[in-house]
């Protein structure tokens, strides 16, 4: 059987394209205007309104959307250590000579 490995390469605007459409989904669910999120978000709608369309927006306002949505958990997972299956894993890592870049 062959085995085909795909690899699911996005650049960062798709990426915040996605986050954008999972935003807006969640948004439907609680049957919330655009521009109510907005205002519970503490944004102006036209912030809100170019996020959806876009998925440009700060770091802040994003954050500001979760906690409106009571999804602010969701970021807890974002750049968390990593975790070990076995003890193996970590000494394997552990074992690996890291190494730092070079002054100019």
């Amino acid at each position: 059987m062959n085995k085909i490995l795909f690899l699911n390469i996005s650049t960062p605007g798709e990426i915040a394209r996605q986050i954008a459409e999972k935003v807006k989904a969640r948004r439907l669910e609680l049957n919330l205007t655009r521009e109510g999120l907005a205002t519970r978000a503490g944004m102006k709608f036209a912030t809100y309104r170019r996020f959806e369309q876009t998925g440009e927006i700060s770091l802040r306002n994003l954050l500001s959307i979760g906690v409106a949505l009571n999804a602010l958990g969701d970021f807890e997972a974002l750049f968390s250590q990593r975790q070990y299956s076995s003890f193996d894993e970590v000494l394997a890592e552990q074992s690996v000579t890291r190494k730092r870049g070079k002054r100019k």
